[in-house]
């Protein structure tokens, strides 16, 4: 999956000498928590909800109305952004986007192409729409989760009998992080398994491989 397919295209932007009462109302309006800022059509930093909260008088302020608004017209976003902002590429992998984001600490990147200009913005939430499609989980069905051995050609045993039994695969995901050394745990998605077919193919999965569960998310909708 790449960033391309995944991000918002030419996304709402801001310049460097956007007055931060702007920049508050747009994000307020809009309901956006970031903004990227850019100077002569260059990214050149990054504003969020928190900036300008951070930036913003305490409540505390002996300020007048008035002053308060002359203060906020007058400062200006490159004063507060944050400048050179982690970007990614939109030729990078989702994963690879969500790997930077967990990594720094941030919720959204900008994406810049390989001439500098901005042409989208990836959040976490257009990451978690990302992993929603991949695991298929939309489309119900059944998954199961196994822990084979790593060996070659383990995972096709368990597709064969799967497919012996009339499902139809919808998605087939692994990771290493909690299965013991030199085992894997596999996580596949299958649909068309009549309830006698899924009872024989729990009971053959039993007789052969450690079986970690069998969701049948057809029964809860």
């Amino acid at each position: 999956m790449l960033v391309k397919d995944w991000m918002t295209k030419d996304p709402v932007t801001i310049t460097d000498e956007t007055s931060m009462m702007k920049a508050i109302h747009m994000m307020k309006e809009r309901r956006f928590r970031r903004l990227p800022v850019l100077h002569e059509g260059k990214l050149v930093g990054l504003v969020t909800d928190r900036d300008l909260k951070e930036a913003s008088p305490s409540k505390a302020t002996t300020l007048d109305v008035h002053e308060l608004y002359y203060l906020l017209a007058e400062l200006q976003i490159k004063e507060i952004m944050s400048r050179n902002p982690v970007t990614v590429s939109p030729e990078d992998t989702v994963e690879r986007a969500a790997q930077v984001m967990l990594e720094k600490t941030i919720s959204g990147l900008p994406v810049v192409d390989d001439r500098g200009h901005l042409v989208g913005i990836i959040t976490q939430s257009d990451v978690f729409k990302a992993f929603i499609d991949i695991t298929g989980v939309k489309q119900g069905g059944v998954q199961v989760g196994l822990r084979l051995e790593d060996r070659p050609g383990l995972i096709k045993e368990v597709v064969d009998l799967l497919r012996a039994k009339g499902a139809r695969f919808v998605s087939l995901l692994s990771h290493y992080a909690a299965a013991r050394e030199g085992y894997r745990d596999v996580y596949l998605r299958v649909k068309n398994l009549s309830p006698e077919a899924l009872q024989a193919a729990k009971e053959e999965l039993a007789r052969h491989f450690e079986v970690l569960y069998v969701i049948n998310d057809d029964e809860k909708a």
